[in-house]
């Protein structure tokens, strides 16, 4: 359940940052609140995913996965040039945050893979 709640707040961070860079300063009132509401219920996710999630693994697939997100959308929607080198990139960065799911630290020993997940 709490991996299911940092990626949902993963997702809301890249609306709050999406709405945030609409908002032209939070003038705008649509974007703003959408900004307001998104950043309130992100940060709530990712302070009960980290109840059970180290926050080392927490708050780097939280960003990671948010900005990773912010930019695919705004090459969606045009807003970001598409280049195969940013596609890579992005590719590598999601592939390096997904993997965290799978190592984990056992304190006063080596990282070792989880073989559970």
């Amino acid at each position: 359940m709490h991996w299911i709640v940092l990626i949902a707040s993963a997702v809301l961070e890249a609306v709050w940052a999406t709405a945030l860079g609409q908002s032209e300063g939070l003038t705008r009132p649509v974007p703003t609140v959408v900004f307001g509401i998104t950043v309130v219920l992100s940060m709530v996710g990712l302070s009960y995913a980290m109840r059970s999630l180290p926050i080392t693994v927490a708050y780097t697939v939280w960003i990671g996965l948010g900005a990773a997100l912010t930019v695919i959308w705004a090459m969606l929607t045009g807003v970001e040039p598409v280049s195969p080198l940013k596609i890579l990139l992005l590719a590598g960065l999601v592939g390096s945050v997904v993997g965290l799911k799978f190592v984990r630290t056992v304190p006063g020993s080596r990282t070792v893979v989880d073989e559970k997940s």
